[in-house]
């Protein structure tokens, strides 16, 4: 499994902008078609919400890939 840590600078980021700012999709509309294909959860549970807002402390998992969102960094939203 890789692990993966994103930085929020605001309060949220959504959830297909997070897809994009850690790699794992081209862009936001990527993002937003990965999330339709129901492959993408928050915290454990199936999130279909493609601008969902991710805050500090959720857990986003794709495949073997878990991103760990937290606040106060320089790489967010």
């Amino acid at each position: 499994m890789q692990k993966v840590s994103f930085d929020l600078t605001g309060e949220f980021v959504e959830l297909n902008q997070l897809l994009k700012l850690t790699g794992l999709c081209d862009s936001g509309g990527a993002g937003k078609n990965l999330v339709a294909t129901g492959v993408v959860s928050v915290d454990g549970k199936k999130e279909l919400r493609k601008t969902a807002k991710i805050r500090d402390g959720q857990v986003v998992g794709i495949g073997d890939v878990r991103i760990s969102v937290r606040s106060g960094g320089t790489d967010g939203a």
